[in-house]
């Protein structure tokens, strides 16, 4: 099943394919505009607004907080009733070094607030926080996409593969295009979201 959406797409396959081209028009719209460098860095409002404005065509959830419980897999992201406590963690952290900045983005990935687009905004996030705080941002290209999924699953117990991969990653070419729509890739992301309410997982849609 499709997520609902705004342009009355029924078919799985299709949405995706509708929400990568718009996603990616519109991040690019966010860097060529300048509109991107207005955005809070380092807080979920700020996250919010990059994740309202890559999505605001498609979803009416778009920059709100997911009203349902997630997992992938056996993983399950924070629960709805501590999400909005783990946010305000979040704006909490420290961003003063590398470490700190990859451990709030870890974080933020636990929480994962929004029932959709999720990893593409939050990268986008990521980048600005390092950008501002370092002036590097991550060369996606040069980020295994398998490497990637594998270290950020086993990043809640144990972030230095993370950690590791995204310093190698590193570059000082902050206002590179190409260096940034990387990072909005679909293929980096996860899918196959389920669903749960209290207790079991139900399949997923």
């Amino acid at each position: 099943m499709a997520l609902a959406n705004k342009l009355g797409i029924t078919d799985a396959a299709e949405l995706a394919r509708a929400e990568e081209k718009i996603s990616k028009a519109k991040a690019l719209e966010l860097f060529e505009t300048g509109l991107l460098d207005t955005f809070a860095v380092g807080t979920f409002a700020g996250l919010a607004a990059i994740h309202k404005h890559l999505f605001g065509a498609l979803y009416d959830f778009a920059g709100k907080m997911r009203t349902v419980n997630i997992a992938k897999g056996n993983f399950r992201f924070a629960p709805l009733i501590y999400l909005e406590a783990a946010l305000n963690n979040i704006d909490a952290m420290t961003q003063s070094s590398f470490d700190k900045i990859i451990e709030k983005y870890v974080e933020m990935n636990i929480a994962h607030p929004f029932r959709e687009g999720n990893g593409r905004s939050t990268r986008i996030w990521l980048d600005m926080i390092l950008k501002k705080e370092l002036k590097q941002v991550i060369d996606w290209s040069t980020v295994d996409k398998e490497d990637y999924l594998l270290a950020m699953e086993r990043s809640p117990i144990k972030d230095i593969e993370i950690k590791i991969l995204l310093k190698n990653a590193l570059t000082d070419k902050i206002n590179d295009r190409e260096v940034y729509m990387k990072g909005i890739d679909a293929s980096y992301h996860y899918e196959g979201y389920s669903v749960y309410k209290t207790g079991e997982l139900k399949k997923g849609q």
